[in-house]
Formats: C-alpha cells, structure tokens, sequence
C-alpha cells in the first residue's frame, strides 16, 4: 500500500492545502458565515480525492520523463513500483468515489464537476504542447470556487469570478516556482512550462502576477464587504510573497522549492481573514 500511498501524494499533504484553502475561501464566502456541515465534508473530500486523483494522472502522464528528473525519478511508476494499467485504475476510482460526493449537492454543481475533472485530467498533458500548463492547473484549483458558491446557493454570482480569479494568479505564482526548481531537467527533455518560457523575466513576472493578486484580493475585500481582519492577511500576505521573491532571487532549486511550499501560508491567511470577517 505504501507505493499508493506515495502516488497519491499522501504524504506531502501541502498540495491538499493547497486546493483547500480556495475551497474554504468560497464555502465561507458563499455562506457570509459557517458553511453547512454537509457541504463542508463533502468539499473536503473531495479535495483529498480529486488531489490524489491530479497526483496519479500526472504521474502517469509523466511515467516516461520522470526517470530525467532527479526530484521525480523514484516516483512509483516511473520506478516500476506500480504498473501503468493500476494507477489508470486507481485514477478512475478516485474520481468515481468524488464525483458520487457531488451527487450530494445540486445539478449546476454536478454539471461544473465535469469541466473540472477534464481540466484536472488535461493539465499534465498540456506540458508537451504549450508554455502555460500552469493556468490549466489554475483553472482546474479555481473550479472548486464555483462549485462551492453553486453548491451554497444554486448560482455562481458574478462576485464568485474574482475568487476564482485570485485562485488562478495564485496557483500560477506558485506552480512556476515549482517549476523554476525543475528547469534545467525540463529544457534538457522538452517539457514545457511558465518557468521555461518567462526564462530570466520570470522574477519580474512573478512580481507583476503578486501584484495582480493583491489587486484581486483586495478587490474581493470590497465586493464581500470584508472587514478589517481581511484586509491584515493581505497585507501579511504581501509581505510573505516579498520574502518568496528573496527565496527565489538566485533561481536555486531547493530555494525555490521551498517558495512554493511556503505559499501554503497564504493561502491560510486569507481563509482566517476570510473566516474572522464574515463569522459572526
């Protein structure tokens, strides 16, 4: 069981966090306060279950590359551990136990659930194609933000848009300094992605897309009607991404590895000033 659970990611649950920050950032707007017990366990399962899925997908999508990349070389399909027939097995199962917690919400839900599981499926083949895999990622994390408003309400207001908006700056700020870790592997194989095609802007990007972001959430402070608190985790928020773009100012693999990880941190600053301003 243990190459499984390896596959699925389970024991780096950052990406979990990662997905279910945006998540709850919704389900508490959505609501103006508590979301319903229900859906709050259903979209926390299903962020487990559909970020596993996304782990073994791209595994599989990677099974042929993996082994010219230090990082991934130990992978378990790429090293044999687990065939290429069982993780596609355990990939459909996956999104077969996620896709029955939506059949628990409502039908405009059930019909999002499908664009997000073609983008979840897509991403990871979008690397041969196009230097932008990254926004397919981002839009497959920003899907959960109209299911959850779908989910509360049985509508997507147009307020939801910007947090899917932020969800999408945010994941592509991150995954490329993921991918910043992996470039000199992925230039010498031809994987493509937001790393290799900024190439030397990708600092001074990235700081546009920060502030793009900041734009957003700020943004969200308005239409929401958010309070102080809110507006404290942006600024904090700021602060933290000026210390990612010191980690990631020599372009140093483990540097910006760990950028990436702590982008973590973000994502729970904005759900406690999400949480603290719309709880009574």
């Amino acid at each position: 069981m243990k190459p499984y659970f390896r596959l699925m990611r389970l024991d780096k649950p950052v990406g979990i966090y990662l997905l279910l920050w945006p998540t709850l950032w919704a389900l508490f707007l959505a609501a103006d306060g508590w979301p319903e017990p229900r859906l709050l366990v259903i979209f926390i399962l299903g962020v487990v279950l559909m970020r596993s899925a996304g782990c073994v997908i791209n595994d599989y999508a990677d099974r042929k590359i993996d082994q010219f990349v230090k990082r991934t070389q130990h992978r378990p399909i790429t090293s044999g551990e687990i065939s290429a027939k069982n993780a596609l097995l355990l990939f459909f199962g996956l999104v077969v136990m996620a896709f029955g917690l939506v059949l628990f919400t409502n039908t405009l839900t059930i019909k999002l659930a499908f664009i997000a599981v073609f983008l979840a499926t897509l991403y990871p083949f979008t690397k041969r194609w196009t230097h932008l895999p990254q926004f397919v990622l981002g839009a497959a994390f920003a899907m959960s933000v109209p299911m959850a408003f779908s989910a509360s309400s049985g509508v997507v207001p147009s307020a939801a848009w910007w947090v899917f908006s932020a969800t999408l700056i945010w994941t592509v700020i991150y995954d490329t300094m993921y991918a910043m870790a992996d470039r000199e592997e992925d230039l010498k194989i031809g994987v493509k992605s937001t790393a290799v095609l900024f190439a030397h802007y990708d600092r001074l990007i990235l700081a546009g897309l920060q502030i793009a972001l900041i734009g957003v959430l700020l943004t969200i402070s308005e239409i929401f009607k958010m309070d102080v608190f809110y507006d404290i985790s942006v600024v904090l928020s700021a602060i933290l991404m000026i210390y990612h773009q010191f980690l990631i100012k020599n372009r140093e693999k483990t540097a910006c590895f760990q950028a990436f990880l702590h982008n973590n941190y973000i994502g729970l600053l904005i759900f406690i000033g999400i949480a603290l301003s719309v709880i009574q």
